[in-house]
């Protein structure tokens, strides 16, 4: 079956004069969102990136691969015209290609976030990253992603006890082994906090990702492509440095991050929430005991959902804000803190992969039911069909 298109029907995005107004429609309309804002900072970000013909063309891609003569008729355009634009889209980062060898590449839309925000890597200017950062707060609706979360937390490799029951998709070096191919890339969070002269001390080469998306993104140039024992310790490295691992909600992610309380735009939305455990989708929290504690603070530096405090000369833990990333796990010197797996009815329903990821988070935000899906799906093939 053909994958699922998850944007809306063509005819039920709004009409709009404005080019730009019509894309943000269209946007909205995929599974991630693209909420408006009173000050209109979103269409800033969108003019920044999008010249009105990108802006045009691309409301007419969707989340279905398609050759450019399948958008090319649904724009309206001529063949050798949408191949051009196409491939000039995804060289700058606004679109994803699938390349084939011997056969038209396939083009389909890019969301906001995870999306054409991090196709901008190592395109970043001051002025888009203040508008990015002045747009998250709205963009990340926690109430949304109480229900479908684009990114869950995993904890790092040595927090995990090996009394604890593990499945492959909640350790990291699982899901890393289950893939053959790896690549890594610049955290754009930190890299937009550098450009602020607000840099991170964390490692900015850091995140990872994995099997076709790793081959594209480092054929690309925004990845390099690297082996599994660089992998590994890209992981290693990362709980060293005390990065939370998010790998996307999915049971087989293609991407994993390694993001740090400060610069990252998901942990700072679920940080500023007085109850994080409640938002963040995770298999596990902290527990702490007090007796064994020698209050050195090493946890307290670590945590970077401020779970942890000192009272006394003792550590204290606020469950309330534990995420269960295991970085006070450790490192803890006296064994004081470790992870304990929730309750089977508190367990994260974790999706099988990416499609039905986006299925879930779309059905959260009412943009889409069971006759839409049918919908889309008979429209594309229809598309296909007629541009032959």
């Amino acid at each position: 079956m053909d994958a699922i298109c998850l944007s809306r029907v063509k005819s039920e995005v709004p009409m709009a004069t404005d080019v730009y107004e019509k894309l943000a429609a269209h946007l909205d309309n995929l599974p991630s969102g693209f909420p408006r804002t009173e000050g209109g900072v979103e269409m800033r970000i969108i003019r920044r990136l999008f010249t009105p013909e990108d802006a045009e063309l691309a409301t007419h891609l969707t989340l279905i691969p398609e050759e450019p003569r399948v958008v090319a008729r649904r724009a309206g355009i001529p063949v050798d015209e949408a191949a051009r634009r196409l491939d000039e889209m995804d060289r700058k980062g606004l679109i994803t290609a699938r390349r084939r060898k011997g056969k038209p590449a396939l083009y389909m839309a890019r969301q906001f976030l995870p999306g054409f925000w991090e196709g901008q890597i190592n395109r970043l200017d001051p002025d888009l990253v203040r508008d990015v950062h002045e747009y998250e707060p709205t963009f990340h609706n926690l109430d949304t992603w109480r229900k479908a979360p684009i990114l869950r937390t995993i904890p790092v490799g040595r927090s995990i006890d090996v009394t604890n029951h593990i499945m492959a998709y909640e350790a990291a070096e699982q899901v890393v082994r289950s893939h053959k191919s790896f690549a890594v890339s610049n955290c754009i969070c930190r890299q937009g906090m550098r450009l602020l002269d607000k840099p991170c001390k964390k490692p900015e080469e850091s995140c990872l990702s994995f099997g076709a998306i790793a081959e594209y993104l480092s054929a690309g140039g925004r990845a390099r492509k690297i082996d599994l024992e660089e992998t590994l310790a890209i992981l290693q490295r990362a709980d060293e440095a005390g990065l939370v691992l998010q790998p996307a909600n999915a049971k087989d992610p293609f991407f994993m991050c390694t993001c740090c309380g400060c610069c990252c735009g998901v942990l700072g939305a679920i940080k500023r929430h007085p109850k994080p455990a409640s938002v963040v989708t995770t298999p596990f929290f902290a527990s702490l005991d007090a007796q064994t504690c020698k209050g050195c603070g090493l946890c307290v530096k670590r945590c970077q959902m401020d779970a942890l405090s000192l009272a006394d000369k003792k550590a204290q833990l606020d469950a309330d804000r534990c995420i269960g990333c295991g970085l006070c796990v450790s490192t803890c010197p006296t064994h004081s803190l470790s992870l304990v797996r929730k309750p089977e009815s508190n367990q994260p329903d974790v999706p099988k992969d990416m499609v039905k990821s986006n299925i879930k988070r779309a059905q959260a935000r009412g943009k889409l039911g069971t006759r839409e899906l049918i919908a889309l799906q008979l429209r594309s093939k229809l598309d296909r069909l007629l541009s032959r």
